[in-house]
């Protein structure tokens, strides 16, 4: 990165960005909307079963995301609320993620791989100078790692219990067989859990070909170089398959060890 307060330039960029990408008017709210009811009516048509679901997540995404915008210009003043609306975003990720693995009280685990994958990065990046200790500059870098580690660890787990569940009998083989408890889980649903990490390699294997994704477009025009821009985005690619590939191996280490579990995929002895 050609210096170390690039990624502050980042967040100046979005303000740039938004006026010549989408035009904050009625129009705007219109458009939304109609896209949000045609979401809602094609799960119906194609009896997916998440209509309300769809429903929901969009009111929901229009109330907090006016709340964020009322809340943002006082939570950034200082660095202790900026790091206060961190562990806010932390504590949500943690709900959201356990909730989607489970009903039981093992979703608190979710914790472990989202801390785990989030944590280190985020420590490297302000000891080396890279990420500006401000929180324009640390609430969306925050967001988007804990976002990453809330997607992977929900589908991990969700997987890896589905895979148990599915698969109770192999897992009794592997008992019979002399496996431990741990190991013989981990056989059975390592394969299907670790296709969590596909979104976050296609992303990276496409970028700049399938999708210019918006870090690298709002730096663009908010007037940084390509080469910028690029090493920007190159780096939050890169973050984000750790974040995820660490999250993963940790959803697996909670599952193989009986701490995250569904009625139907607890002990098998």
């Amino acid at each position: 990165m050609a210096e170390p307060d690039v990624v502050h330039q980042l967040d100046l960029s979005a303000v740039a960005a938004a006026g010549q990408l989408l035009p904050v008017t009625p129009a705007l709210g219109v458009v939304a909307a109609a896209l949000l009811l045609a979401a809602v009516a094609v799960t119906g048509w194609g009896r997916l079963g998440h209509g309300r679901d769809v429903l929901r997540a969009g009111l929901r995404a229009v109330l907090q995301l006016a709340a964020v915008a009322f809340a943002i210009t006082w939570v950034v003043g200082s660095v202790l609320t900026s790091a206060l609306f961190v562990v806010v975003m932390f504590a949500v990720a943690v709900r959201t993620a356990g909730r989607r693995m489970t009903d039981g009280p093992g979703w608190v685990w979710a914790a472990v791989p989202i801390g785990a994958g989030v944590l280190p990065v985020l420590v490297l990046l302000l000891a080396g100078g890279l990420l500006p200790p401000k929180g324009l500059s640390v609430i969306p870098v925050a967001g988007i790692l804990i976002g990453g580690g809330l997607t992977a660890t929900s589908l991990a787990g969700r997987r890896a219990l589905d895979e148990l569940r599915l698969r109770h009998g192999e897992v009794e083989a592997a008992l019979a067989l002399g496996f431990e408890e741990r190991d013989a889980r981990l056989e059975i649903c390592r394969t299907a859990a670790a296709t969590s990490l596909v979104p976050a390699l296609d992303q990276t294997r496409t970028v700049g070909l399938v999708t210019l994704p918006g870090a690298f477009v709002g730096m663009l025009l908010g007037g940084a170089t390509p080469v910028q821009a690029g090493a920007v985005q190159l780096f939050v690619l890169i973050a984000l398959l750790a974040v995820e590939a660490v999250a993963i191996v940790a959803v697996l280490e909670l599952v193989g060890r009986g701490l995250v579990t569904r009625e139907a995929a607890h002990r098998v002895r």
